[in-house]
């Protein structure tokens, strides 16, 4: 599997999931790094087929209406989306890229359309779990119970070694892995639900 991590402006994240012999490619977060996602797709030669956005917030979805235009691939969201997908996806479908196949998991909490993306032992986790961090649960659409059950009882359940790819550049480093944010990251410490929603409603 081809696998990239670009960050071209900001300390937003975008990613290039491609198989290696087909060439299908998806880019994941498009956010405001389209031109750097272009050079990479055709300086590799790959097909970009899907177009896939975490949630609908507008600096993970900056780019996709230059991408779809220019490589005709159909875009992707939750179901839950207001942004309209090509292709909506739901908790446990799966996307295919040649033998590449990546998972969706939903993990509402950040926003309700919030997803993750497993492929290749690589976790995408958008705005719900960064190095170090979790998502806010403060904007329009936020849930700290439904965070709770997203980080806990979906994210924590993986294996340690799976490799955590946030959605923005807000750690002492770009990636991490599941076992190594429960060990380190203070939002994952030890909590009951109602402990939890309380510490996310701190300052």
């Amino acid at each position: 599997m081809l696998f990239r991590q670009i960050q071209q402006h900001s300390d937003n994240f975008s990613y290039i999931i491609a198989d290696d012999t087909t060439r299908e490619a998806a880019v994941v977060d498009s956010s405001y790094n389209a031109g750097e996602l272009t050079r990479v797709l055709r300086s590799e030669r790959l097909n970009l087929k899907y177009i896939i956005s975490t949630h609908s917030h507008s600096d993970h979805t900056a780019g996709n209406e230059e991408l779809r235009s220019l490589f005709r691939a159909k875009t992707v969201a939750h179901v839950l989306s207001k942004s309209r997908p090509d292709i909506a996806v739901n908790d446990g479908d799966a996307l295919t890229l040649g033998t590449v196949r990546i998972k969706i998991i939903h993990t509402p909490g950040h926003t309700p359309d919030s997803i993750c993306l497993l492929a290749d032992g690589k976790l995408l986790t958008g705005d719900t779990l960064f190095v170090g961090e979790c998502g806010r649960t403060d904007l329009p659409g936020g849930n700290a119970r439904s965070m709770y059950d997203s980080l806990f009882n979906k994210l924590m359940k993986l294996s340690d070694g799976v490799e955590v790819y946030p959605g923005h550049d807000y750690g002492p480093k770009p990636s991490s892995t599941i076992g190594e944010e429960k060990r380190t990251n203070y939002t994952l410490q030890p909590r009951t639900l109602a402990e939890f929603i309380n510490f996310m409603r701190q300052p």
